[in-house]
């Protein structure tokens, strides 16, 4: 009998689908691109499928970041973004690509490039099946005022309204899926502190209304609670972080909850407060500095918005030395452990609400007929033990678009 290279049939597995159902046993039957059978297959709808034999093994969607930095490399120079020469950073770009795919990552949601183009072209290519990657979002160089750079190298810098309006149509007109604005401080830089906030209103208004008025979404470092209701007010779309938010802003993101997403990055604040002693920044110049206080307040802040609904996602700043590519699943035990998921609500998180911000949720996030086929087949079941999803050697196959990034025959 002859096999079909575009149809799978994963047989007898767990079907973790991301409705919120709990997982149960059954088939799922890939033709080309999409799911197109969950649960039962006939016979005649798998006949020359390609069959994985499951044996129990978990099947769920791709995981989604919500904060991805393709082009940080690794390193404990921050300024080293900037100066690193274009040719060796594309390089680094497409490596980190593969790598949130080789880690069961399927979607990504772009938080900033450390150069004008290197998203975007990175993001052009795995269109283009030249290189593996996850589905990607594209960003630019995040936008910020005079004296408000986090690193200045790989900043576009824009003062007032009109000067935010021409600085959105210049990346826009680059090819990014969205804009990022630098909003408040960083800790870690020893000047800025995250509490500062550097937008005025009109600025982050006017950046919002030019963004929206080409069909672009916004995304914002925002840690103070004034920037999270800057954000609010005028329409940022994803909130990256908002640690120090406070109780009026905590009431106008539940307003909001219906369009606004907010992704913390809490495994920078734990990692940089407690791993990153030997990169040159020890515990006690961390809590110096801050993070031991933001983290608490972070933490409480978002165990509140999961009260209240409002869509927190895994994800975030990954790249750099103590937050290397391929450990992206931290994000999820963070969320069970520190901010009180279940696990399942954090899968649901990094799936069903990845399709959400990216912007697909009839395609994306779910193991339901018509999603796009980006699956992984797990060795383990993840809402017993959420941290498997940190072990590459279980993820036995890793699916997108249809077809095997990774395989493991000998799991087969």
């Amino acid at each position: 009998m002859s096999i079909s290279r575009n149809k799978t049939l994963f047989r007898d597995v767990s079907i973790l689908d991301s409705t919120g159902a709990e997982p149960y046993r059954g088939d799922v039957l890939v033709d080309h691109d999409r799911i197109v059978s969950v649960g039962t297959t006939s016979p005649g709808a798998a006949k020359d499928a390609r069959v994985i034999e499951g044996r129990g093994r978990t099947l769920m969607s791709g995981l989604c970041d919500a904060h991805t930095h393709l082009t940080w490399n690794n390193s404990a120079d921050m300024d080293g973004l900037g100066t690193l020469p274009v040719e060796e950073h594309l390089l680094f770009t497409v490596e980190s690509a593969k790598t949130f795919l080789d880690s069961g990552y399927t979607m990504g949601v772009g938080a900033a490039s450390a150069k004008m183009r290197l998203d975007v072209v990175v993001r052009d290519a795995i269109d283009a099946g030249r290189i593996p990657g996850p589905r990607y979002l594209a960003n630019g160089p995040e936008i910020a005022v005079t004296g408000g750079a986090l690193v200045k190298g790989i900043t576009v810098f824009a003062d007032g309204p009109e000067g935010m309006r021409k600085a959105v149509r210049e990346l826009i007109e680059i090819g990014v899926d969205q804009i990022k604005l630098s909003m408040t401080g960083e800790e870690i830089t020893g000047t800025q502190r995250a509490e500062d906030t550097y937008f005025s209103d009109e600025e982050v208004a006017a950046a919002v209304a030019e963004a929206h008025r080409r069909g672009k979404r916004v995304c914002a470092h925002a840690r103070s609670a004034e920037s999270v209701k800057m954000c609010v007010r005028h329409g940022v779309d994803i909130i990256y972080h908002a640690s120090f938010t406070d109780p009026e802003g905590m009431d106008m993101l539940e307003q909001a909850k219906d369009w606004v997403f907010v992704a913390p990055a809490v495994n920078w604040l734990i990692a940089t407060l407690y791993e990153a002693a030997d990169f040159g920044y020890p515990p006690e110049a961390a809590e110096a500095a801050g993070y031991k206080r933001e983290l608490e307040i972070a933490t409480e802040a978002m165990i509140e918005m999961h009260k209240r609904g409002i869509k927190v996602l895994p994800g975030g700043d990954y790249g750099f030395a103590w937050t290397p590519h391929g450990t992206y699943a931290r994000d999820l035990q963070h969320f069970v452990e520190r901010f009180g998921f279940t696990p399942m609500e954090a899968i649901l998180a990094a799936t069903a609400l990845g399709g959400e911000i990216m912007q697909r949720p009839g395609e994306l996030g779910k193991v339901q007929p018509g999603y796009l086929a980006d699956l992984l087949l797990v060795d383990g079941d993840p809402l017993a033990d959420i941290t498997v999803l940190q072990d590459h050697d279980k993820l036995n196959y890793i699916m997108k678009d249809g077809r095997f990034h990774k395989e493991t025959p000998e799991a087969n």
